[in-house]
């Protein structure tokens, strides 16, 4: 292996004319297809979440849809919670990243096709848990090819590429389902699992992988107990505490999209409530989009990334303020625009930081799955925390209040990290 790195440090004096290393085309290849791995987790992530599953919850039982919306979202996100670490784990062990992605994108289509033909709150609940369980093995494997195979030079670009995913996979995936939306609920969890079994064939035929080099054995117990020992390192710990607050505050008001526009937001005639989300989507991931880019590629270059985490919470909680003050269309799409160029800086350059300040690189799946706590568990506590903000603090309004504050708690947290500037 020694003598490879010596040929790429050979080849990267050459002149121009030379073609260039195989290592770099490799990474090409790896960063490209990662966008595309990521772009397919959040259409079924975002055109699930915010249009076919509460268009299913409202259509099963319209009275109590606040409420049961909030049990369906945080139950199943308990699923995703002590799937994506476990999973991680069991990845650690094999020491391959490709079997987990194949196998979570094909079991989230059979999950997906099962959610969209139950008709009762039990089952709707049962289901979604079912597909978070799935699409976490998923998600778990591949957020780990990075730390794996990706230098640290490339991690902002890296980073920026897995977060394009984000907004493209936003706009595709709420777009297809609003599409099948209101008579064709059904077909649209099917389109959507196609596509994650898809990609996960692509990925995992197009990526070839070799078993990373083997570790000392370490009992299944210990590695459980590992868990926890990640949190004991201070950089970590923050940097989980500044996700899980971001997150929280983010995903409060995101859930509930579909019901502010309905029953919080005054919208122009002849604009219904899932036309509206059609729009907001894709301005939203548009804006998303520009930023994540832009805050990956600046955050290498400069060498810094808390600024830039700091200052995204900070945007984040401004836009969350202005439907506040002015309930309006408007508004709306101010919040869309200022809250898309906000969480997709924070996730382009988080991500990186987070790469930095793992606890050990032989163990970095488990460990990315530990942080992936801090995704998955702020949807548990956001859909509960927001019925409640909703049913007994005042509506719609205070979510947002409330929102704003947390993601500035986030803010406060990152700066506490010490080991990256």
């Amino acid at each position: 292996m020694s003598a490879s790195r010596s040929e790429t440090e050979h080849i990267s004096a050459v002149p121009e004319k030379e073609p260039r290393p195989r290592a770099a085309v490799t990474t090409g290849r790896l960063l490209s297809l990662l966008a595309v791995g990521h772009t397919a987790m959040y259409m079924v992530y975002m055109g699930v979440g915010q249009v076919l599953l509460p268009v299913q919850v409202e259509a099963l039982d319209p009275a109590d849809k606040v409420a049961n919306l909030g049990l369906v979202s945080g139950t199943a996100a308990v699923f995703a919670t002590l799937f994506n670490p476990l999973a991680g784990l069991l990845s650690d062990r094999s020491r391959r990243r490709n079997p987990w992605i194949l196998g979570g994108g094909i079991a989230a289509l059979g999950a997906l096709a099962l959610l969209g033909a139950v008709r009762s709150i039990l089952l709707v609940t049962i289901g979604w848990c079912l597909v978070q369980a799935m699409m976490n093995v998923y998600q778990a494997a591949i957020t780990a090819v990075v730390p794996d195979r990706v230098p640290q030079e490339r991690r902002g670009l890296a980073s920026a590429m897995v977060g394009v995913g984000v907004p493209v996979g936003t706009i595709a995936g709420v777009t297809v389902a609003s599409s099948f939306v209101p008579k064709e609920v059904r077909t649209g969890y099917l389109v959507l699992g196609a596509v994650i079994a898809l990609v996960a064939l692509l990925f995992t035929s197009l990526v070839r992988e070799r078993r990373l080099p083997a570790v000392g054995a370490v009992s299944f117990g210990r590695q459980l107990a590992a868990f926890g020992s990640a949190l004991k390192a201070a950089d970590f710990r923050w940097a989980f505490i500044g996700r899980f607050l971001m997150m929280l505050g983010y995903f409060a008001v995101v859930l509930y999209q579909l019901y502010i526009l309905q029953d919080h937001i005054e919208l122009p005639a002849g604009l219904s409530p899932a036309d509206a989300v059609a729009i907001i989507s894709p301005v939203n991931s548009v804006c998303m989009l520009v930023s994540t880019v832009v805050g990956g590629v600046l955050s290498d270059r400069i060498g810094r990334r808390k600024p830039f985490i700091a200052v995204s919470c900070a945007f984040t909680a401004v836009g969350m303020l202005i439907p506040v003050v002015s309930p309006s269309w408007a508004s709306m799409l101010v919040f869309s625009v200022l809250a898309g160029l906000s969480f997709g800086c924070f996730m382009a350059v988080d991500t990186a930081l987070v790469t930095l300040v793992l606890p050990s690189a032989d163990d970095a799946a488990r460990d990315m799955g530990v942080l992936n706590i801090a995704n998955a568990g702020p949807q548990i506590i956001a859909p509960f925390m927001a019925s409640l903000v909703v049913g007994s603090l005042g509506g719609y309004g205070a979510l947002f209040v409330v929102g704003a504050v947390i993601t500035v708690l986030g803010a406060l947290s990152v700066a506490l990290i010490r080991g990256v500037r």
